[in-house]
């Protein structure tokens, strides 16, 4: 396994990112954003910034083409307004990460509220009524963040699960680069095979997109390996010239690449349309002429579940991979990095590009140095500038991206080591945490799986009190979540 490299962690045993002694603020930005305090430098701040864009800028292309789906008028959003709402909702809600919160965290469309938003809306809902429960559901995971419940929730999960978790994710990212690279497919008749996936098409690697993530791949473990700063940043660049090379040469068809084509785009400018902004109808889908009150109820829950567990868990692992959690888990300021990625929910809902959540992919930047909002501001610049430059988000391929993806994967893995892994107590609700996020897709998913069993099973050795109130309370929350549809077709709502 690819160990981190040393100057891009902060301590090895998961301790508040603090030096030994203090030192002076070089300059007003390591003053505010405590850069040398936590062990960075402008540099590391700058590149990891570049990194995490770079990693998650398909959000660009693959939001506008999940919410293509028609509104209960037969409309269809408008794609380029789609494309400027996704920029602009993230450069906010990812600069708010950074000032506010002081985090490298950096939030977009979340792909799990969209794809549920897709889900409920045709032919139930208008695009605007559908902004309303976005920011219905922000508002909520907002409220749930002052009353401080959310904080509560995170720091009452016991530290074994909090590790596990931050395994999960290191799987899942990983499973989630190997498949959007093609080097593992899932099969055409999955239903009647013994296996539901496989390696690349027919168990062969087929194509140059994959050979370009295999190189991308080694290229950036051997310079993490040999320490080089900046490795995934540099591997990224180097992926992304090497295919514009080959696409030049092959001339391959789009479709090889997926919705990111390698080449020049002719015209890099485009001028933002920001016609889906402000467009929402908050209590529409509540009413007879939307989904019904009880039915807009149930995606309300799924949504802030979706929102609140998915971003929870993406906290918990990035924040004790870059070293700003203490012994128990536990980050300091963590409240306001919450109340910004609730506050995500409505933002997107107001900007009409559905609701902004932390991403995975800020691990990345995480794994090039990052460790301060600093490298989210720069984040969020970006997506700012794409506002106006949306064709150049499309040069860097998803295989190039895919290949970071499973490199921090292999880095979060790591922390494996602090679970003790003889006590079944610990040893099984860990596992089906990390088990049950890439197999089911579904952080939400892995995290429901843990909670329940370690109540249940505590409860089973006799230990019913251990797990405390807000743990039981959680398993109950988690057990509605698993028998949603059950209970949906049990009250007759469809």
């Amino acid at each position: 396994m690819t160990q981190i490299p040393t100057e891009s962690r902060v301590t090895a045993e998961n301790e508040a990112a603090t030096p030994s002694a203090p030192t002076a603020p070089k300059h007003a930005l390591d003053a505010y954003f405590r850069i040398s305090a936590r062990g960075s430098s402008l540099g590391n701040e700058i590149r990891g910034g570049l990194t995490t864009f770079m990693a998650m800028a398909y959000i660009l292309l693959l939001n506008p083409i999940i919410l293509s789906v028609a509104d209960v008028n037969g409309n269809h959003l408008n794609h380029a307004q789609v494309t400027t709402a996704t920029a602009l909702a993230a450069a906010v809600t990812t600069i708010l990460l950074g000032v506010v919160g002081n985090a490298p965290l950096a939030a977009a469309a979340g792909l799990s509220v969209s794809n549920t938003l897709a889900a409920v809306m045709a032919p139930h809902v208008t695009w605007p009524q559908a902004m309303g429960l976005c920011v219905i559901y922000g508002l909520v995971i907002v409220l749930m963040v002052v009353s401080g419940l959310r904080e509560m929730i995170m720091n009452g999960i016991p530290l074994a699960l909090k590790h596990a978790i931050t395994i999960g994710i290191g799987l899942f990212i990983a499973l989630i680069g190997l498949v959007n690279a093609g080097f593992v497919n899932r099969l055409p008749d999955a239903a009647h095979s013994p296996t539901p996936m496989g390696l690349g098409i027919n168990n062969n690697l087929q194509g140059w997109p994959v050979l370009i993530f295999c190189v991308t791949l080694l290229t950036i473990f051997v310079l993490q390996v040999r320490k080089v700063r900046g490795a995934i940043l540099i591997g990224i660049v180097f992926g992304t010239v090497l295919s514009l090379v080959v696409q030049a040469i092959a001339k391959l068809p789009d479709s090889a690449w997926g919705e990111a084509v390698p080449k020049f785009p002719g015209n890099p400018v485009s001028a933002p349309n920001f016609g889906l902004f402000g467009h929402v109808d908050l209590f529409g889908a509540f009413g007879s002429n939307g989904m019904g009150a009880l039915s807009a109820g149930f995606a309300v829950f799924a949504l802030v579940l979706a929102g609140f567990f998915d971003a929870m868990a993406t906290i918990i692992g990035i924040g004790t991979e870059a070293g700003l959690a203490d012994k128990q888990g536990r980050m300091p300021g963590l409240s306001k990095a919450l109340f910004v990625d609730g506050a995500g929910g409505a933002i997107g809902g107001l900007a009409g590009a559905s609701g902004q959540t932390v991403f995975i992919e800020s691990a990345t930047g995480v794994g090039d140095g990052a460790r301060t909002g600093l490298s989210s501001v720069v984040t969020g610049t970006v997506f700012a500038l794409m506002l106006f430059f949306t064709p150049l988000a499309s040069m860097v391929p998803g295989q190039v991206a895919a290949a970071a993806l499973v490199v921090i994967g292999s880095m979060m893995l790591s922390q494996a080591r602090h679970i003790e892994w003889s006590d079944r107590e610990i040893a099984i609700p860990a596992f089906l945490t990390v088990a049950l996020m890439p197999f089911t897709y579904s952080i939400t998913a892995g995290v429901g799986a843990g909670v329940i069993s370690y109540c249940v099973i505590k409860a089973g050795n006799g230990k019913w009190r251990e797990p405390g109130i807000l743990m039981w309370a959680l398993s109950v929350v988690f057990v509605v979540f698993f028998a949603l549809h059950p209970l949906k077709d049990w009250l007759g709502i469809h």
